[in-house]
């Protein structure tokens, strides 16, 4: 079975739609290295601390990460009793500046959208530049674009 990355290499009009779906960018500076910011994605002991929404139940989030291009990751969480699963696949990994993976809930696998993550030294601590593409629609995105804004927050507390 064709995946849509691998659908969008072959089909040049395939790539062009998936470029111009709603997508979103988010930056951020931390006072941390660049190296603790990228474990702090790149560790699974380490994400399951700062990962997810500012209401999600202490204690619930799992992670499953085979950080290597072509490997997979797996996140669950619970908020209000619900049960919440991303997963997707690695297609690029720099240590300690690039994570880019596809991303996809376990309720909507069709969905699929791309994640990139830059990282880079700025004075003492970091810049990170955040990438969330190829949503289906501004809706997704908009609600995607709340999602990572808390995530950050608490990531950028963990991090202090």
């Amino acid at each position: 079975m064709a995946t849509q990355s691998s659908l969008a290499k072959k089909d040049p009009a395939r790539n062009a739609e998936l470029a111009a779906r709603p997508s979103l960018t988010l930056t951020r500076r931390f006072n941390a290295a660049p190296e603790k910011v990228y474990a702090a994605w790149a560790d699974p002991e380490k994400l399951v601390q700062w990962f997810g929404p500012t209401s999600v139940e202490e204690g619930s989030v799992k992670a499953d990460i085979d950080l290597r291009v072509g490997g997979r990751y797996r996140i669950s969480f619970k908020v209000d009793g619900n049960y919440n699963e991303v997963g997707g696949v690695y297609r690029e990994v720099v240590p300690n500046e690039r994570l880019v993976f596809s991303w996809a809930w376990h309720s909507t696998p069709e969905r699929e959208s791309l994640v990139s993550i830059s990282i880079r030294p700025e004075g003492s601590g970091s810049l990170l530049v955040f990438n969330h593409a190829q949503f289906v629609d501004e809706k997704a995105r908009d609600n995607h674009q709340r999602g990572w804004t808390e995530f950050l927050g608490k990531l950028e507390s963990y991090l202090a």
